[in-house]
């Protein structure tokens, strides 16, 4: 027997299994499985109403919250397709985004409506628009997303025969060029991804998961399925603030968690956390970069919870490593642990010369991280050059250089397309350096990602002005935030004289990389 694996199962199984649990705890509201599931149905039926068939385009812009989640099942069940939005960009972003997708409805967040009304004209696409809003009256020319549920049917919507590799979503990365480019996500992808998040976060039905990472990171990182196919409890945090984390993990029990470093930083630097009454020890699952070792030194060490590590991409829905200890790393071995880890279950991990050919498992010798597997994803939406750009000879083409050892243990150490990782966001070098080029007084320029403590990484800007000209570090920092979204903008502006390059005129990042660090002590 076959039968297709489609991310609806997850929630139709807690609800039959457990309609009374505890789903989602946002702010003062607590949703069961059984009101959730009504709500998703009426959703559903409020889409079809409006016309949106399946195929269709929906995006949802917001922070995290019981809407998100909402969205979620009610496309897929229906076979409309989400693309889940960042709300960290700005309006340009976003205007590219929906008029490359085709998005016929946008699902917006009623802090956000502002942003996308300064688009609305040039949307010509969107024929709906639909504000997610608790408390309230909907501002002018704006849809309320609780007043379309009221007038939508409770009953089960009817479910077209959708096939597991029918798209499901489509999650749009900025990583390695200046325009995001639409990952499509099959069912079978992010099912299979969940399974794995399961397993290897240990996931169980328990759980209280405290959703500090933002639910539009490639689905959560899988936790929008696979907590759900638990019948776990999601407990929304709508912003980062240490206080209301450490609250919210006293207060609800927390268990679980997935954060980008900077996360887990404010969580450390988080004072006298002893004002809070911590009943569980919470699992962290940290990914975007490598924190330091010293961060997971502390995290078990002074607070007792425990730390994972892992890796992947949008493009692999995202699991394709784990680090935590087993046979082959000691508890307190925090360097090792540190590092992206191993392959998940059923994934074919190579690392490979420019050749194709394996690097030797030395912990020396790098080459590229290369992907099989069922989670990657079926390719960029509208852009078959670049998808087998990525995808060819068999696997998937991260991008991502690293070394790995006997144990096939992979630790990363450069990105071949200078994609910076700044606070789990992926950070394109050339966008940056394309924006710095617009100011009258930057002649050359080039950016690179340094280690930071608190982000991961963050980007630098090294500049050679143009003659006669002069620029301050702060006005151009300031330049790049008047025309970025605020996290792209480099936090470090470095004046040199000149920028090394190859014969050819190729600009060679890695000595400036070299030159900016020390070992990992930074250049003054």
């Amino acid at each position: 027997m076959e039968v297709p694996l489609l991310v609806s199962d997850f929630l139709d199984r807690a609800v039959r299994l457990y309609p009374n649990k505890v789903a989602i705890v946002d702010g003062d509201r607590r949703i069961t499985y059984r009101e959730l599931d009504e709500r998703v149905d009426r959703l559903s039926h409020a889409l079809l109403d409006l016309g949106i068939e399946r195929g269709d385009r929906v995006c949802m812009l917001s922070p995290n919250s019981h809407f998100y989640l909402e969205s979620f099942y009610a496309t897929a069940q229906v076979g409309i397709i989400l693309v889940p939005l960042n709300y960290r960009l700005v309006a340009a972003d976003h205007e590219y985004i929906l008029n490359h997708s085709g998005v016929s409805a946008v699902l917006v967040d009623w802090e956000y409506t502002d942003v996308v009304d300064e688009i609305r004209e040039r949307l010509p696409d969107v024929k709906h628009w639909i504000v997610a809003q608790d408390e309230g009256e909907p501002k002018e020319g704006w849809t309320s997303w609780n007043a379309l549920l009221e007038g939508a049917s409770a009953d089960k919507p009817t479910r077209p025969a959708i096939g597991e590799n029918e798209i499901v979503s489509i999650n749009y990365t900025s990583g390695t060029t200046s325009r995001p480019k639409g990952v499509m996500m099959t069912h079978r992808n992010s099912y299979l991804n969940a399974y794995n998040m399961i397993v290897h976060n240990s996931l169980r039905h328990e759980d209280v998961e405290l959703w500090t990472l933002p639910m539009f990171h490639c689905n959560g990182w899988g936790g929008v399925f696979a907590l759900t196919g638990m019948a776990g409890t999601h407990v929304i945090l709508r912003a980062i603030d240490g206080e209301d984390m450490m609250r919210l993990i006293a207060d609800e029990g927390v268990t679980f968690a997935c954060m980008a470093p900077a996360v887990l930083r404010t969580i450390l630097d988080t004072e006298d956390l002893d004002r809070f009454d911590f009943k569980t020890k919470p699992r962290f699952t940290v990914a975007g970069a490598p924190p330091p070792a010293a961060f997971i030194e502390r995290l078990e060490k002074e607070l007792g919870w425990d730390f994972i590590q892992l890796y992947g991409l949008t493009e692999t829905a995202p699991l394709l490593t784990i680090s935590r200890p087993d046979a082959n790393t000691e508890q307190e071995d925090w360097k090792r642990r540190s590092r992206a880890g191993v392959a998940g279950i059923g994934v074919d991990l190579q690392v490979l010369d420019d050749d194709g050919k394996p690097v030797p498992k030395d912990g020396v010798a790098i080459g590229e991280i290369c992907a099989r597997s069922n989670v990657v994803f079926a390719g960029y939406y509208q852009q078959p050059e670049q998808t087998a750009e990525a995808i060819h000879d068999g696997y998937f083409h991260t991008g991502d250089l690293a070394v790995w050892d006997q144990n096939e243990s992979i630790h990363i150490v450069d990105r071949k397309k200078d994609v910076i990782i700044s606070g789990g966001e992926n950070i394109s070098s050339p966008e940056i350096e394309d924006c710095l080029f617009q100011h009258a007084a930057v002649f050359e320029c080039a950016v690179i990602g340094v280690p930071d403590e608190k982000w991961g990484e963050t980007p630098v800007a090294l500049i050679v002005t143009r003659e006669d000209a002069t620029a301050s570090e702060d006005e151009l920092i300031e330049f790049c935030r008047d025309r970025m979204a605020h996290f792209k903008c480099p936090t470090q502006i470095r004046f040199v004289a000149e920028l090394p390059r190859t014969a050819t005129g190729k600009l060679q990042k890695y000595k400036l990389r070299e030159a900016f660090w020390d070992g990992d002590r930074l250049v003054n």
